[in-house]
């Protein structure tokens, strides 16, 4: 068995060299053949220096330092298309994640699953980090139903075709094993010890949990609708004209009732009935106008949706550019 463990790396040198020094005690206490891959994430501190100086003593460590920083699901990418293990672990640089539960989750993958999750049960965080991510991973279970505790957790072990086959742009790290459960790949989670961060502070604020949010519904219309987008916008395209046009109709009796009470009516009964009836039908003519737009532009969105999918588009470029390399074929 080879093993290749990802590390995307954001300002985090005083952990370093301790991390290596753990992963180097799990993996010669359990005899793995491996290599690990450090992604420097545009770091402004020391963190190529010091990655630099553990490939000079280690000959298992490859590197790749990006121009700036591209975000955690670009390191992910990267180290991804070096790792050539049959089974890829992913970790964070903080040291809030334990090398020593490396087996574990070699362990669970052995049970038949493609792709483990940690789950940090008890947290070393402020509660105003753990709160929303309470929600927002009981959100991700509920529309997606891949249902996992800690969705985010940057521990994870995939089988090596999985980690190649998921396309990880933007924020979607987040979603990786929502992304891998619909390409039928078995994810499972285990629980993890969630350590105190020893050196540096988070990198992560409230926004994180904002573009989560709006990346979330994104991947469930890709996992749901991805490949059958009219199904969605042509219902509700569909629905919203269907709609309109009964306005439409109610808004044209509510003129022609207005023009009936103002000529049968109107030396008889008040005024403010007529023009109450004329003033809805106006409205409601208007609403129904806008309705039927928004109903055939959905139509419209809906098919064009199809075509995109339907005539696959080129590769896109790279989403990350890369400054230096070490022991990383191009």
């Amino acid at each position: 068995m080879f093993l290749s463990i990802v590390i995307p790396v954001f300002n985090e040198e005083e952990s370093l060299p301790v991390l290596m020094e753990q992963i180097q005690k799990v993996c010669m206490e359990n005899q793995y053949e491996k290599e690990i891959i450090f992604v420097d994430d545009g770091s402004r501190d020391r963190s190529w220096e010091v990655i630099s100086s553990l490939a000079e003593t280690h000959p298992e460590v490859k590197a790749i330092r990006f121009r700036r920083n591209f975000g955690k699901a670009a390191g992910l990418e990267a180290g991804f298309r070096q790792a050539s293990g049959d089974f890829i672990m992913t970790m964070d640089a903080d040291l809030q994640d334990d090398p020593a539960e490396i087996p574990n989750f070699l362990a669970k993958l052995d049970e038949g699953f493609d792709l483990v999750s940690g789950w940090k049960k008890i947290r070393h965080d402020p509660w105003h980090k753990v709160f929303p991510s309470r929600i927002f991973n009981k959100m991700v279970s509920k529309l997606t139903g891949v249902h996992l505790h800690d969705h985010n957790c940057g521990m994870k072990c995939y089988r090596s075709a999985v980690a190649h086959e998921l396309p990880i742009f933007g924020e979607r790290h987040r979603f990786l094993p929502v992304l891998a459960g619909s390409r039928g790949w078995r994810v499972s989670e285990i629980v993890v010890q969630h350590r105190k961060r020893e050196f540096g502070y988070s990198k992560y604020g409230f926004s994180r949990f904002m573009k989560g949010f709006m990346d979330l519904f994104s991947v469930w219309f890709a996992t749901v609708y991805g490949q059958r987008p009219q199904h969605l916008l042509g219902v509700y395209g569909t629905f919203i004209a269907f709609f309109s046009f009964i306005l439409f109709v109610l808004s044209g009796v509510g003129i022609a009732a207005h023009k009936c009470w103002w000529t049968f009516f109107s030396q008889t009964g008040p005024a403010f009935w007529a023009q109450l009836l004329f003033y809805f039908g106006i409205g409601v003519f208007c609403l129904s106008l806008v309705g039927m737009i928004l109903g055939g532009t959905s139509l419209i969105v809906g098919l064009a949706a199809e075509l995109l999918t339907a005539f696959h588009q080129q590769p896109v470029a790279e989403n990350f550019a890369v400054a230096e390399k070490i022991r990383v074929e191009d």
